[in-house]
């Protein structure tokens, strides 16, 4: 006889789930599922600067959308399932995009709304659980053990929080429950867009042996080539391939790849607090070899990072810089600083040396990014102490500015190098942040 499922309790405080979120509760056949040990969820926001967007601009939705820079060689930020099911991805060359979707709508990025709105879905996921690991401003996995007796079941708390972002942020959300970080995220990954799929502990190797390799974190377009060319196809195909012939092929990520095929990730949810790196990097509308043209564009990205370090309160010990040449070939080198930088002109005096550094460059220069990693809080983090006066000038010059760009917005000191004026240099394209 065929199980019905239970009637969900009502708890103070919460609006009753609906009959479709009940019905979330039955596995094949009505099975009522198992939801023991599925306490890991991975929220994800369904396209998520698309969503924003639309928040402002309703007459849009069910219409093919990207947001992203239409001139130069930008690359698509977010698209609408509408434009997915074109075949337009993020990070796709905008002019790709617009071969496949030429009757979209494309919407210039606005990334001070994008941070706005992550913030406030953090603090969402924050009222739920205390134990909440960020990947990125739409995404994020929730240990919520500590919030069953309050709460309710997984399911009930991922039905939750799908009703909350939609109510109070009129964005929606996709939800994967599991045992482990890597289920929860390909079941995420399965049920998008605004869909809520668990995955019982159980029944984990059952279900990924289903799956394509692909769905497998790590396997990108080389390793997949590699691993079909030994014949595996699947998730089971790796689960039932011996770890010397991956560890062969693969080298280290073998093993690991043969752990997450029999569901094996005993990573727990890690709260993040601190970011790990702040950067940013900008394209070339066209290659270039002048020195000239990328310092210039390095001081213009070491301001930007620069002043997103200190709005954080954050400085790093460590610069890296990021080259990427016209063949898409890309190089990166790095440095030690001894103590936190967080101004503009240490950031750009250590990026100018990586780049010398390189010595002579063997093609042209497509893009170039610069990066601040080891970031500690600035009351903690000694700074670095310059021994000419002028750079603490410098540096006391770009606090002003950010006093400044606070009270009036746009405006900002910037050096008289950075001015618009009638350029020769082929210049950036829109920056992207990394």
């Amino acid at each position: 006889m065929e199980q019905q499922p239970r009637r969900m309790p009502e708890r103070p405080g919460r609006p009753a789930s609906s009959r479709a979120e009940a019905e979330l509760r039955l596995g094949q056949a009505g099975r009522v599922l198992d939801q023991s040990g599925c306490t890991i969820l991975h929220v994800d926001m369904d396209a998520f600067f698309v969503a924003v967007e639309l928040r402002q601009r309703p007459e849009l939705k069910g219409r093919q959308v990207i947001v992203g820079f239409p001139e130069g060689r930008s690359v698509v930020l977010s698209a609408s399932y509408e434009a997915r099911a074109l075949g337009v991805r993020s990070a796709m060359p905008m002019v790709t995009a617009m071969r496949m979707a030429p009757s979209a709508v494309v919407i210039e990025p606005r990334h001070g709304a994008y941070q706005e709105v992550s913030g406030q879905v953090m603090e969402l996921f924050n009222s739920i659980t205390d134990k909440v690991e960020p990947l990125s401003v739409d995404e994020a996995f929730l240990d919520v053990s500590g919030a069953l007796r309050r709460l309710g079941t997984p399911l009930e708390i991922g039905a939750l929080v799908r009703r909350q972002v939609e109510a109070e942020l009129g964005i929606t959300a996709s939800v994967g429950i599991a045992a482990s970080k890597f289920v929860a995220k390909i079941a995420s990954t399965r049920c998008k867009p605004n869909g809520m799929l668990l995955i019982e502990k159980d029944r984990t190797v059952e279900y990924l042996h289903t799956l394509p390799v692909q769905a497998l974190w790590g396997v990108g377009a080389k390793t997949l080539e590699a691993l079909q060319r030994l014949g595996i196809f699947t998730v089971a195909d790796v689960a039932a391939t011996p770890v010397a012939v991956l560890s062969k092929t693969l080298g280290a990520g073998g093993r690991a790849l043969h752990n997450l095929s029999w569901g094996i990730d005993p990573r727990p949810v890690t709260p993040v607090h601190v970011e790990k790196s702040i950067g940013a990097e900008g394209t070339f509308a066209v290659d270039t070899f002048d020195d000239d043209v990328l310092t210039k564009e390095l001081l213009r990205l070491s301001h930007r990072v620069a002043g997103r370090l200190r709005e954080a309160g954050l400085a790093g010990r460590t610069l890296a810089l990021k080259v990427k040449y016209s063949d898409f070939s890309t190089i990166s080198r790095s440095k030690a600083m001894g103590a936190g930088v967080d101004s503009a002109g240490q950031i750009y005096t250590g990026a100018t040396g990586l780049l010398r550094a390189l010595g002579t460059r063997p093609q042209s220069v497509r893009l170039i990014g610069v990066r601040v990693e080891a970031l500690e809080p600035t009351s903690s983090a000694p700074l670095q102490l310059a021994l000419d006066r002028r750079e603490d000038n410098e540096r006391n010059a770009e606090v002003v500015g950010d006093a400044i760009a606070a009270k009036f917005g746009t405006a900002r000191i910037v050096p008289a190098r950075l001015l618009k004026s009638a350029r020769k240099d082929p210049g950036p394209s829109r920056p992207e942040t990394f």
